[in-house]
């Protein structure tokens, strides 16, 4: 079965155990999924990769709305948005461990051969495939950028 399968899947089980933030979440993603479909040209059906890139957006969406409500002194709409994250976060891959990624950028950059800030490109081509949707985009940015400035 798909991701997409087990979110509609999911998604009649919260309806009828009346759980709303999950329903309601999930329909959100649902309708993210549909919209990305339909975008473009022609209509088409997400491959799994994608549905993924879809989640990741939307989780970071989630962390970031969490992070500004908590900035503007609402904890009712931080702890919401958190817990919209949290039901999101089930349905992404398990995501690398800081110690990983920075083994994954050091094999990057040896097999680049990469020697400065110059290279960061080249490194985050390298390694973009093997951290898509498993690590924070902006976590592992930071990591190449202090790691090819000399400092692990």
């Amino acid at each position: 079965m798909g991701l997409k399968e087990t979110l509609k899947s999911d998604l009649t089980e919260a309806i009828r155990s009346s759980n709303k933030v999950v329903s309601g979440t999930i329909r959100m993603v649902l309708t993210a999924i549909t919209n990305e479909e339909v975008s473009g040209k022609e209509a088409r059906v997400l491959t799994e990769d994608e549905i993924i890139t879809v989640l990741s957006r939307e989780a970071k969406k989630r962390r970031e709305a969490a992070e500004e409500f908590a900035k503007a002194n609402r904890p009712d709409k931080s702890a919401e948005e958190r817990a919209e994250g949290e039901v999101i976060a089930k349905y992404l891959p398990a995501q690398l461990s800081e110690d990983d990624v920075k083994k994954l950028i050091a094999a990057a950059i040896a097999s680049t051969g990469a020697a400065g800030p110059a290279d960061m490109g080249k490194v985050m081509g390298a390694i973009k495939g093997q951290i898509a949707g498993k690590a924070d985009g902006s976590l592992v940015s930071s990591l190449v950028k202090s790691a090819l400035a000399g400092g692990n």
